[in-house]
């Protein structure tokens, strides 16, 4: 038995190495264009500053792959043919496999915009990406990033940690403002502008110039003001790569529309992580989940079911974490939804860069941020799992202080704040 998997990043080598658990005689192939290696996304951005070099983003060495017996191709799969069951590569011979795990990832946003392609224009997602931006950032005094996500403040960062000066489009009101509550957005306005950093709110994208030579030499935003700059760096968001799948019978949506066992419509073709889209049940949404820890769980189900085991993704609570330049973020559960029955407390720290909401209903807690201090997440998980009261959580908060020893106690001004927020609200309903 042969399994071939298109992609090396977190999806595609949990499962690969499910597999590999349960059947030690099978053939295993991984294969992917940007790099022999399963390399850790999420540190492009140190390797870029300095802080770490690209061997220290593999998390196996590399002698495991052969200790594994998982075989890595370095190639471009451009065409799946599922009836001969073979991938065709953008050099060398076919690949023939008796099951295959699509495990493609994202790919940056592009909408049209004029000028999209010139030279020093590029997002922020591979290797490449991080090769290219070294080259472009040699003579760059100026730069623009477009669309306010996570991917768009690590850009910015980076940029601004080498003297570059940094503009920041946003079209929203406020940063993250679709994900962020308007306390904990309007916190990041403030330390991203504090830092230094032009963060334009409520500015759009309209074209992008050509200096003359091919390259970028400034942009146009809607509103008609013309900003000079030699990089622009477009982080709108990601997609599902589809790009080989789409030329395949293979049934595709948004992602690759897959079951709750990432079984595609083709039988013996599975798909995971960052490129699958899950077909809800009758009524519900697809979901499409692009954060790393849901690629490793998606990996391990996926990688059970091609083994041959019985299994079923379930969605567990949600967690989300980040960085905005100094300020560390954690979310854990359901937050900033607009929810009848749901109540908010909220705390920010005078410094105005450390946060804390608890999200609760009637029935206990259901969700949780964290701005600029770090939770223990098990503690946070076993709460929400067991819907505790808030009286409980406050009652408990040093149990969650993940670095005692290291960072400010605020325990008893958070609990203070928030037993004042509860009074009023028994008060007002009384």
């Amino acid at each position: 038995m042969h399994l071939a998997v298109i992609g090396n990043g977190v999806a595609g080598v949990t499962a690969a190495l499910r597999v590999r658990e349960r059947h030690p005689d099978w053939r295993i192939t991984l294969i992917s264009g940007e790099s022999t290696y399963h390399w850790s996304r999420p540190a492009l951005m140190y390797v870029f500053m300095g802080h770490m070099r690209y061997e220290d983003t593999k998390p196996f060495e590399d002698s495991f792959w052969g200790e594994k017996r998982l075989s890595l191709v370095r190639a471009w799969v451009t065409g799946i043919d599922t009836s001969a069951k073979t991938l065709q590569l953008h050099r060398g011979a076919p690949i023939t496999w008796d099951k295959l795990l699509i495990a493609t990832g994202s790919k940056p946003n592009k909408f049209g915009w004029p000028g999209q392609d010139l030279r020093g224009v590029q997002g922020l997602w591979g290797l490449n990406d991080l090769k290219q931006l070294i080259d472009n950032v040699a003579a760059c005094r100026r730069a623009v990033i477009v669309g306010g996500g996570l991917i768009g403040i690590e850009l910015a960062e980076m940029l601004h940690s080498r003297g570059i000066h940094v503009t920041f489009l946003v079209r929203e009101s406020s940063y993250w403002s679709g994900i962020l509550p308007d306390g904990e957005s309007a916190m990041l306005n403030r330390v991203i502008r504090a830092e230094g950093i032009d963060l334009r709110l409520e500015t759009e994208l309209e074209s992008i110039e050509d200096d003359g030579s091919g390259r970028v030499g400034a942009v146009t935003t809607k509103a008609g003001e013309r900003i000079e700059c030699q990089v622009v760096g477009l982080t709108a968001g990601v997609s599902p790569n589809l790009d080989v799948v789409k030329t395949s019978s293979i049934e595709t949506g948004r992602g690759v529309l897959v079951d709750r066992s990432f079984r595609t419509s083709v039988p013996d073709v599975y798909a995971a992580g960052d490129c699958a889209e899950i077909r809800g049940d009758e009524g519900e949404r697809n979901a499409i989940q692009q954060v790393w820890y849901t690629g490793k769980q998606q990996g391990v189900v996926a990688g059970d079911v091609i083994a041959g085991l019985d299994r079923t993704y379930v969605t567990g609570l949600w967690f989300n974490s980040a960085k905005f330049l100094d300020v560390e973020y954690q979310t854990y559960g359901l937050v900033n939804r607009e929810v009848e029955g749901e109540r908010n407390l909220y705390w920010e720290h005078p410094d105005g860069r450390r946060a804390v909401r608890i999200v609760h209903t009637p029935e206990g807690v259901i969700g949780f941020n964290v701005m600029g201090l770090r939770w223990r997440h098990e503690v946070c998980e076993s709460w929400l799992r067991a819907s505790v009261s808030v009286e409980h959580v406050l009652e408990r908060l040093e149990d969650a202080n993940f670095d005692p020893e290291l960072y400010g106690r605020h325990e008893d001004a958070v609990r203070a704040a928030f037993r004042v927020e509860l009074s009023a609200t028994e008060v007002a309903a009384s």
